[in-house]
């Protein structure tokens, strides 16, 4: 029997409020309010709610458990996704994949956890004056979320779309790694991007948000923040909209939320975007500005035997030999695989008709490999701008330049001839302009991709790790906060989420986030009681 920790924390008299239940307004007060659910915000709400101060959590998206999660797409995209899963930049080129639940995107990632590396953290310094985070610095706030979310080295093989990878590059001579997993007591069913059904994935929603609610934390769930209100320096409320059952429509009943200090943890995207609604002081036009998505691009192979690439750990090997440069040269890459679910693969293999129905025949002997593009360190790479739509919803606008192109080739080239290594009989580059059938030679191969056009919406790209917005730093003239979150034109407004990176990460973002939150919010519990919680000094 699965236990559910989230019924059985309600049955126990968790303060759980839920936006779509309320027949009237209502006016909440908190020490902390925390705005988002997600890695930010879980791990602040822990913290702080630890050192005795009373903390309000609002989330926009549903509290879901386990017993929810039933391995089906169909379900999950629309319940647990930004925008059900079809959120876009701008221009539509390219797909972001976001949570949006309690829990944030921790309940539907794959569990890949990478420490920050050491050469983003000195380039933070030396180009954004950002204090207080060299990697001696960080190093106990990584150990600690890595002893509170369990994160170790996968022990289990890897499945056989990990192992494709692996075989290739280890026939090209260029190594790779086990990546490190947050899970307890895994199953190995492959559907994390669904919700875990099982409770092994060590998200917010089975860890830190239930220890906030232990401690007194009040949670609001399907609650919009729409303004955050601001009276000279200070945040003196925000003004809140509960939605329907849908989780989509204000409901309108009105939710006010007064609180001694605001955490915006609402994600890249989301949290510039809040800023933006509200007119947050903005002289040098920084909120929104730099955000990077590490751009994917994909190919896919026709192996000889089957991959049954939705089976098994979804990320469990990958290989940093193709960002291992300086960063004045070409655009690195991380390469890693994805799951292959069949709303997923339909979406990358794309074609109509026939044509679709005969690369779905293949489907349990595809395998995919993808490369996460290392954006935000080179003139060329200055990510997007967070804008607003006409209701106020988030846009991001985010050009993709010449450099990134040519990372994107150099990706298509890299990741074919991996797969021809590892035995592929055929590969197709995610790009309208590659035949149905692929090339059947690594020759042919590296000459056609050589004639891709590089334009938008010809080329499937996607993401799923969205980063910066709200740059921390120094300079107000280049950043939205201090080093130690706090925003540079209110004194009791904090942002403590994946938005704060001057750059994208150059790995999976989670653990990065989960690192930046413990230190941020273990500050401001100490500026607030004059103690750290025990169970989170570093």
């Amino acid at each position: 029997m699965i236990i559910d920790p989230i019924k059985q924390g309600l049955a126990s008299g968790w303060d759980h409020r839920d936006g779509a239940l309320l027949t009237e307004d209502l006016t909440l007060e908190a020490d902390v309010a925390i705005i988002g659910s997600g890695a930010g915000g879980g791990v602040s709400a822990e913290i702080l709610s630890q050192a005795g101060l009373k903390v309000l959590i609002i989330e926009e998206g549903p509290l879901k458990s386990s017993t929810d999660f039933k391995m089906m797409e169909k379900d999950a995209y629309p319940a647990l996704y930004q925008e059900s899963a079809g959120r876009q930049t701008a221009d539509k080129a390219i797909s972001i994949f976001q949570g949006r639940a309690v829990g944030g995107t921790t309940v539907v990632n794959w569990t890949t956890s990478f420490r920050t590396p050491d050469r983003t953290l000195d380039y933070w310094k030396e180009n954004f004056a950002v204090e207080g985070f060299s990697a001696q610095e960080m190093l106990p706030w990584f150990l600690k979320m890595e002893q509170r979310l369990n994160i170790d080295t996968w022990k289990a093989p890897p499945n056989e779309n990990n192992s494709i990878l692996q075989r290739g590059l280890t026939k090209l001579g260029i190594p790779s790694h086990t990546i490190r997993r947050n899970v307890l007591g895994c199953w190995n069913l492959g559907y994390c991007g669904m919700g875990c059904p099982t409770n092994a994935k060590q998200s917010m929603l089975v860890t830190t948000l239930p220890a906030a609610l232990n401690s007194g934390a009040t949670l609001i769930s399907r609650c919009r923040v729409e303004k955050i209100q601001f009276k000279s320096d200070q945040v003196v409320g925000l003004d809140c909209l509960a939605l329907d059952a849908s989780g989509n429509r204000p409901s309108g009943t009105k939710v006010t939320v007064k609180a001694k200090h605001y955490v915006l943890a609402g994600g890249a995207i989301n949290s510039p975007a809040l800023l933006l609604r509200s007119k947050a002081a903005d002289p040098n036009k920084t909120i929104g500005a730099r955000t990077f998505l590490h751009p994917v691009n994909a190919v896919a192979a026709e192996m000889p035997k089957r991959v049954e690439a939705y089976s098994g750990a979804p990320q469990s090997i990958y290989s940093d030999y193709f960002q291992q440069q300086d960063h004045a040269q070409e655009m690195g890459f991380k390469l890693e695989v994805p799951p292959l679910h069949p709303v997923l693969i339909s979406i990358i293999l794309g074609e109509f008709g026939e044509h679709h129905a005969s690369l779905m025949q293949r489907y349990p002997r595809v395998h995919a490999m993808i490369a996460l593009l290392r954006d935000g360190f080179h003139e060329q790479s200055q990510g997007g701008q967070v804008k607003l739509r006409d209701d106020g919803s988030p846009l991001l606008d985010y050009p993709i330049t010449d450099y990134l192109w040519d990372g994107f080739r150099r990706a298509w080239k890299s990741m074919a001839e991996t797969q021809f290594a590892a035995g592929a009989h055929r590969v197709i580059p995610m790009h309208l302009d590659s035949p149905v059938m692929g090339y059947s030679s690594w020759q042919e191969a590296r000459r056609e991709i050589d004639e891709l056009p590089l334009q938008a919406l010809r080329a499937r790209l996607l993401s799923a790790h969205v980063m910066g917005g709200c740059a921390m730093g120094e300079d107000p003239k280049r950043s939205v906060v201090n080093s130690q979150g706090r925003f540079h034109h209110a004194d009791n407004l904090w942002v403590f989420d994946g938005s704060a990176f001057p750059t994208s990460i150059s790995a999976n973002p989670q653990l990065s986030i989960y690192g930046l939150a413990a230190k941020q919010a273990s500050g401001l519990a100490q500026r607030l009681t004059g103690t750290i919680p025990v169970s989170q000094s570093a």
